[in-house]
C-alpha cells in the first residue's frame, strides 16, 4: 500500500469515527443531509478520489480509491454510498467533461464545495434502463432542452448538479442515449416528496422532474451513443463501492457483538466464551474476509472485459453477507440487539438497502447466469438421458434436411 493511499484511508477512518458514527442518529432524527460533514470530507480529500490532481483530486486508481468506502462504512453505509456516487460523478466530469465544464465545476466538485449525483433510473423502469422516457432535444444554438423524470435520485434537493442520462429520440434501444450534467438551479427542475426510508432519512431521495430544462452543450459529459455504456460503467463502479461499504458495515456489526459478548455474563461465564457464540461470530468474520478479497479483486477488474462480471459477483455476495452479519450480530446480543443505542437495527436496515440500490442482488445473479451460459456454450457436450420415445435432436435435424 502506498503512503498516499494509507494517508487517505486513515483520513476516511478518522472521518467515520469522529464525524459520522457519533452523529448519524441525530442526522436521521433531523432528516437533513449533514452538509457540514460532507464539507469536512472534502477538506479531508475524500470527494475527488479518482479525479486528476491537476483538478484538485487525489488521482487514485479505482482499485485503491474504492477502499475508502470500507472505512466510511464503519460509520454509516448510506453516507458511504452518497459519497461514492459523488466521486463517480466527479470522476466522469473530470475525465470526460468538456474543458468549459471542467473549468467551471471540477475544483468545486473535488473539494466537496459542490455535490454531484447520478440520475439514471426512471419511475417505470427500475433496473431496466432501456425503458427510458426522458428526452433531450438539441436546439439550433447547441443547447439541449430536456423533459422527463427520474426516480431514486440521491441527494435530491441537496446536490448542486445531477449527471443525467437521457434519450435524444424516440427510437428503441440505446444508440441515442447521452449523459448531460444538469445544474440544480436550472429553471424547470423540481423534486417530489422525499421518500420515507427506515434508517437513512438524512440522505434525501426522491423523484426529479425536468420540465423543458435548457442546458448548455458545455455540460455534455458523454455524447450521443455513449450514454448507456458510460452509465453501465458507472454502475459497475457503484456496485463495487457498495460492496466496499458493506465490509465496513460488517466490521461495525461484528465489533459491536464482540464488545458486548466479551462482558455479558450468562451460564456461569462470559458469552464470548461459549462455543455457539464463537461459531456464530466466526462465520461473520470469515464472510468479512472473503468479502474484502472479493470487492478488491473486483475493483482491480474495473475497466477490463472481466469488470462487469466481477462487479456482479461482488454486488451479489457482499451485501447478502452484510445482511446475514447484521442479523447474526443482533442475535448475539439477544433482546438488547433490538435497542436503538446499540445500532444493530440501523445496520440491518442499511444492509438491506445496499442489497437493492444500483441493481438488486437478483440482477447480479442474472449477469452471472448469462456469463455461465456463455461459458457452457464453449464446453464439450456430455450425453444427456432421453425419455421413452423422445426423438433424437440430431436425427430430427438430419431428417428435416
Amino acid at each position: 500500500m502506498s503512503d498516499k493511499l494509507q494517508e487517505i484511508l486513515t483520513s476516511a477512518h478518522d472521518h467515520a469515527m469522529q464525524i459520522i458514527a457519533p452523529n448519524v442518529d441525530a442526522w436521521n432524527a433531523a432528516k437533513a443531509w449533514p452538509r457540514d460533514a460532507s464539507d469536512k470530507a472534502g477538506a479531508a480529500g475524500l470527494m475527488g478520489l479518482y479525479a486528476p490532481e491537476a483538478w484538485g483530486g487525489q488521482g487514485l486508481p479505482l482499485s485503491e480509491g474504492i477502499q475508502v468506502y470500507e472505512q466510511l462504512g464503519l460509520g454509516d453505509g448510506a453516507y458511504a454510498f452518497a459519497l461514492s456516487m459523488h466521486n463517480i460523478c466527479t470522476f466522469a466530469g473530470c475525465g470526460y467533461g468538456t474543458d468549459a465544464f471542467k473549468e467551471k465545476w471540477a475544483r468545486d466538485l473535488t473539494s466537496g464545495r459542490k455535490l454531484a449525483n447520478f440520475a439514471l433510473t426512471e419511475p417505470q423502469s427500475g433496473s431496466d434502463p432501456m425503458k427510458m422516457y426522458t428526452r433531450a432535444t438539441i436546439n439550433d444554438d447547441g443547447t439541449w432542452t430536456i423533459s422527463g423524470s427520474k426516480a431514486w435520485v440521491s441527494l435530491a434537493t441537496e446536490a448542486d448538479i445531477y449527471f443525467t442520462v437521457v434519450k435524444t429520440s424516440d427510437a428503441p434501444g440505446h444508440k441515442d442515449m447521452a449523459m448531460i450534467a444538469i445544474p440544480a438551479d436550472a429553471p424547470g427542475i423540481s423534486f417530489g416528496t422525499p421518500y420515507e426510508t427506515p434508517s437513512y432519512n438524512y440522505l434525501p431521495m426522491s423523484e426529479m422532474y425536468l420540465d423543458k430544462v435548457v442546458v448548455s452543450e458545455d455540460n455534455i459529459i458523454l455524447p450521443i451513443g455513449q450514454g448507456l455504456q458510460g452509465s453501465l460503467m458507472a454502475i459497475d463502479i457503484a456496485r463495487v463501492s457498495i460492496a466496499s461499504g458493506c465490509c465496513g458495515l460488517m466490521q461495525a456489526a461484528l465489533d459491536t457483538a464482540l464488545s458486548y459478548s466479551k462482558n455479558r455474563k450468562m451460564f456461569g461465564g462470559k458469552n464470548l466464551d461459549l462455543d455457539g457464540i464463537q461459531w456464530m461470530l466466526g462465520e461473520v468474520a470469515t464472510d468479512l474476509e472473503v468479502s474484502r478479497l472479493l470487492y478488491r479483486k473486483a475493483a482491480e477488474a474495473l475497466g477490463t472485459p472481466e469488470g462487469p462480471l466481477m462487479a456482479a459477483h461482488a454486488k451479489r455476495f457482499v451485501p447478502d453477507a452484510a445482511v446475514k452479519a447484521a442479523n447474526t450480530c443482533t442475535q448475539v446480543l439477544g433482546g438488547m440487539g433490538l435497542l436503538q443505542p446499540y445500532g444493530l437495527d440501523r445496520l440491518s436496515r442499511l444492509a438491506q438497502m445496499l442489497r437493492i440500490v444500483d441493481g438488486t442482488t437478483e440482477i447480479s445473479r442474472v449477469v452471472i447466469g448469462r456469463a455461465l451460459q456463455k461459458r457452457a456454450a464453449g464446453l464439450p457436450d456430455l450425453p444427456v438421458p432421453k425419455g421413452f420415445g423422445e426423438a433424437d435432436d440430431n436425427a430430427t435435424s438430419i431428417a428435416a434436411q
